[in-house]
């Protein structure tokens, strides 16, 4: 299920709203991870422990 969250793409310099997926990384941290929608370069949003 993708949901719209807003992070920082590196390649563009900008702030960017991206639809993306919750995953949890292997610190244990849930992130969304998703494209950008201008250059299509993957992006990530921590979003907090799981």
């Amino acid at each position: 299920m993708a949901e719209s969250y807003n992070g920082y793409c590196v390649k563009c310099k900008e702030k960017r709203d991206f639809e993306g997926e919750v995953k949890v990384s292997e610190s244990g941290r849930r992130m969304a991870q998703g494209l950008c929608p201008v250059c299509g370069t993957k992006m990530n949003r921590i979003l907090g422990k799981a």
